[in-house]
């Protein structure tokens, strides 16, 4: 199981932090601070750079701490926050499958993140090296789930939709 759960943690936290790379250096691929920030813009994040920067440590940090398999809960509950605003506001409009821009990979890496904060991190990580099992106890995992929600939702809550010019 352990090896399974190792698997799951490269793939779901590599995964993250390439995309929380992208927005904060342009790696792979990706357009950086200046390029996510105009794009938040448009979805009414503002200012637009301040939430691509948070959306970019959120999701390289949150990463990182899943590949390590280090804090319980919490680097997965912070992949489900991520991907939970990625969804409402990017991906829901654009119906279910990732090939039309839906949001069929979100809910994947919300899926895997979610098994591994019941399943926790196995014997191949930082937790189970430094026997901090007690972070994976159910209570923690549903209130660093919880925190990720109302997150989320405060996240969307602030976003101040780009109002559409008036026609003359």
């Amino acid at each position: 199981m352990s090896i399974a759960l190792l698997i799951i943690r490269l793939i779901i936290g590599l995964g993250i932090a390439v995309h929380g790379s992208q927005k904060l250096f342009g790696w792979f691929g990706g357009y950086g601070l200046a390029g996510t920030g105009g794009f938040f813009e448009g979805l009414g994040f503002r200012p637009g750079q301040l939430f691509a920067l948070a959306a970019g440590l959120a999701e390289t940090g949150g990463g990182i701490l899943v590949v390590l398999g280090l804090g319980g809960p919490i680097g997965p509950a912070v992949v489900v926050m991520v991907m939970l605003v990625a969804i409402f506001s990017v991906h829901i409009t654009k119906r279910f499958l990732a090939q039309n821009g839906g949001w069929e990979l979100a809910a994947l890496y919300i899926a895997g993140a979610l098994a591994l904060a019941f399943a926790g991190a196995g014997a191949y990580s930082l937790d189970g090296a430094l026997g901090l099992a007690i972070l994976g106890q159910d209570r923690q995992v549903w209130y660093a789930l919880l925190a990720a929600a109302v997150l989320a939702g405060m996240n969307l809550l602030a976003r101040r939709p780009v109002k559409a010019a008036a026609a003359s």
